[in-house]
């Protein structure tokens, strides 16, 4: 038993060790910039308003001192991990750290022991703070639920990721979920003078400026993201020499060295990708060649796969123009094949120009309609037999049964059409398919109207019955 419990406490002292780390002196002189600047207090916090300002949620759980289980979504750099060491110590509880990405059931447990003596021991609540907790599979995600069900733990979730889509659902009936912004130009702005101002933990001691340019480049290519700026910023500042009196300024070149790529929040199989696909193809529904081009070139940036851009902008052909403009369909396709002719970066301007093409033709979901009404009908009526003229007859049986009997080859008449029912019985007369007055298919809705015209009529003159095997 000694042996166990020794073990036990080994574990929990080293969960233990984040609950303060701003304090570890040691750790100060190593610490990127990013991490020396963390703020401390709500006072020292930029950002977030809508969560922080007087009256607003985390306000008031601050302080009324409301314990609650919280998910707080956003992107990276915005104040995930310094709200959550924040909300611990204005709330006056311990907050045990682990990552989802080392953690595991056995560290989830040794945490739950160490809140529940935390528990005993002081009286006092403990957060749990679940970095990246959307990489939690499920069995580890349910290891968690019966001590947030039962307050043992108030859990901090942080994820960058839509927790609709990776935390489980009763997981999240428990807790609130906080939705975390970019931080605006004017937060970064303010974080950037505070940095090179900050003789403690900032740039201070190396007296610097940055030129015009080289801010705004800074705070655009940072995509909101406070920790890629300051240590793009640290990185600029150091590596820049100082003038005769002493002081780095940083121009815009030194600004792009220190940060060689914008930073691009982007997951292929999260929530971003299904943001940016559906905005390519509303942009494409909406006949708008500039947004769609844009959509695309940004999805293509971030790392996707062409080949299921090409796939889906397919998809676009037939659900958004059809008929309209049946050659919709052909450029995409060879748009498809032309990329795995040519490969990237070549073959992407056959995407660019199938996407040009699609926005610029006639719009029809006419074709998209009719499919899914006769799938569900189909799906509704799915034992009704074939016509007994329809029915294919290879052999001597089927033929004495009357299978084909009736059937009238269309190519044996003067137009190649006669008025025919092809539906079964029951459903004569169910249609599917209305053209739209655009393009190709709008072109034909009068035909199309007057042979429908022209069956109906047929079918009542001869009472359905046409067809019968009598």
């Amino acid at each position: 038993m000694k042996s166990s419990r020794k073990n036990t406490t080994s574990s929990t002292d080293q969960l233990s060790l984040f609950e303060k780390p701003l304090e570890r002196e040691e750790q100060k002189g190593y610490a990127p910039l990013a991490d020396r600047m963390r703020p401390r207090s709500l006072d020292e916090f930029i950002g977030q308003k809508h969560l922080l300002g007087p009256g607003k949620i985390l306000d008031r759980i601050i302080r009324n001192r409301r314990f609650h289980s919280l998910i707080l979504w956003g992107p990276p750099g915005c104040g995930k991990t310094t709200l959550a060491r924040i909300i611990a110590a204005q709330t006056d509880s311990s907050l045990i750290y682990l990552s989802a990405v080392m953690a595991g059931a056995p560290q989830i447990r040794a945490a739950v022991q160490e809140a529940q003596e935390h528990l005993v021991r002081k009286k006092e609540r403990t957060w749990l703070f679940m970095d990246e907790i959307h990489r939690l599979n499920k069995a580890q995600q349910d290891t968690l639920l019966p001590h947030v069900e039962n307050g043992t733990i108030l859990l901090l979730g942080a994820t960058t990721e839509n927790p609709s889509f990776e935390v489980i659902r009763p997981l999240l009936s428990r807790t609130q979920v906080l939705v975390l912004e970019p931080l605006s130009q004017a937060d970064l702005r303010e974080i950037i003078g505070r940095a090179l101002s900050d003789t403690d933990t900032g740039l201070g001691k190396f007296p610097s400026r940055l030129a015009p340019d080289a801010e705004d480049y800074l705070l655009a290519a940072s995509g909101g993201d406070a920790r890629v700026m300051l240590n793009a910023l640290e990185i600029a500042v150091l590596t820049t020499a100082p003038d005769a009196e002493g002081v780095r300024t940083v121009d815009l070149e030194a600004a792009k060295q220190a940060l060689l790529r914008k930073s691009v929040h982007y997951d292929k199989a999260g929530e971003e990708h299904f943001n940016l696909i559906s905005a390519l193809h509303k942009s494409v529904r909406g006949s708008d060649p500039d947004a769609a081009l844009y959509w695309l070139a940004r999805m293509l940036d971030a790392g996707e796969d062409p080949l299921y851009l090409a796939r889906r902008i397919i998809r676009m052909a037939s659900e958004d123009i059809g008929l309209a403009d049946p050659s919709a369909l052909v450029q995409t396709i060879e748009a498809f094949q032309a990329f795995h002719f040519l490969g990237s970066p070549e073959g992407e301007l056959a995407l660019a120009q199938a996407v040009v093409y699609l926005c610029l033709a006639p719009k029809s979901n006419s074709l998209y309609t009719a499919f899914g009404k006769a799938r569900a009908l189909a799906k509704e009526t799915g034992d009704a037999p074939v016509p007994l003229h329809l029915r294919n007859a290879p052999t001597d049986l089927m033929k004495k049964l009357g299978y084909g009997r009736l059937y009238r080859y269309p190519h044996d008449y003067e137009d190649g059409w006669i008025p025919e029912v092809y539906m079964p019985d029951g459903l004569a007369g169910t249609r599917f398919y209305e053209p739209g007055p655009r393009g190709w298919e709008g072109r034909l809705r009068e035909l199309l109207d007057k042979r429908r015209r022209l069956v109906e009529e047929s079918f009542a003159d001869n009472d359905g019955t046409d067809n019968e095997d009598n």
